[in-house]
């Protein structure tokens, strides 16, 4: 019997909402951390944690984001347990002075699987890429490598903060998995050209940021005055919210699951309901379009800049 056209647009729908789902990672930063500009409920208790995780993992999420900078992050993780998951955790900055830059990597990266309570990870990132590029970066890098070779994680990469930190560093080594940001306000990653090149190379990406720290997601009156001088683009998204009737959480979440080049979309949550709500608007029907709030501004774009 031929399949309807209704029928076949309600199949296309829900392939479509599938793979949104299995595209999301959930951050965990807030279940080691009080992190985010919108965040009042603080770090996220334990047992609220396992709920997350739960919730997770019953929507079809397989992947989780920590680093061993996250605070309690990983601990949490492996308290409450990790199997079905996979884990992207980052190397912190290697401290100066470091006389024996193996052996650290080693017993961080070894202490990381033990809080976890794994005894692989998906994914390990350097925290500071930059740090490739100095005198110890190919020794840095071939460490990385050999606990590739060992088996002890699947893919190698770095964490990043602007896409042209890619260009020195893809020129000497070779990565498996990249992060950056990558949200309505920050399209760097788009509109250099860098998503399409790491694509090319096979390089899986993985973007954060989609609510810009919980920027996207504050009313406007109630932003701190260092993002006045930017007041113009944020009547202009609150705007087109209101005008075409929909939440900020769908808008900010779906843009970066539209890139077709994006493997995951790592978003945090401050608690369940946060969560619930995420899962719920990519449950639903796709949007037509997004307003245009591309922006190059580092003061605006990058966390690391905001002064309070």
């Amino acid at each position: 019997m031929r399949q309807s056209a209704r029928s076949l647009y309600i199949d296309s729908y829900l392939i479509l909402l599938n793979q949104d789902i299995m595209k999301l990672a959930l951050g965990t930063v807030q279940f080691g951390l009080s992190y985010g500009i919108a965040n009042k409920s603080g770090q996220v208790r334990r047992s609220e944690a396992a709920e997350m995780l739960h919730l997770a993992r019953d929507n079809g999420v397989d992947t989780l984001d920590t680093a061993i900078s996250y605070g309690e992050s990983e601990s949490c993780l492996g308290e409450i347990g990790v199997d079905g998951f996979k884990i992207v955790t980052k190397l912190p900055a290697i401290p100066e002075g470091c006389l024996d830059i193996g052996s650290w990597i080693q017993e961080q990266f070894s202490a990381s699987l033990v809080r976890l309570g794994k005894e692989t990870a998906y994914g390990f990132l350097l925290h500071s890429p930059e740090q490739l590029f100095g005198v110890d970066g190919m020794e840095i890098y071939n460490i990385l490598d050999e606990l590739k070779k060992k088996g002890q994680v699947e893919k190698i990469g770095v964490s990043i903060y602007d896409p042209q930190e890619l260009e020195s560093i893809t020129q000497h080594v070779s990565l498996d998995l990249v992060q950056a940001p990558f949200n309505l306000i920050d399209q760097r990653l788009l509109t250099s050209g860098w998503l399409k090149k790491l694509k090319r190379k096979g390089v899986e990406v993985h973007t954060r940021s989609a609510f810009l720290q919980g920027l996207l997601l504050m009313p406007q009156n109630l932003m701190p005055l260092y993002f006045t001088p930017w007041r113009d683009l944020f009547e202009k998204w609150h705007n087109w919210l209101a005008i075409n009737n929909v939440s900020a959480v769908k808008a900010c979440i779906e843009y970066p699951l539209r890139v077709s080049e994006i493997d995951r979309v790592v978003v945090g949550a401050d608690n369940i309901d946060q969560l619930s709500e995420i899962i719920r608007f990519v449950n639903t029907k796709p949007l037509v379009s997004f307003p245009n709030l591309d922006c190059n501004d580092e003061r605006l774009i990058n966390p690391f800049h905001w002064s309070f």
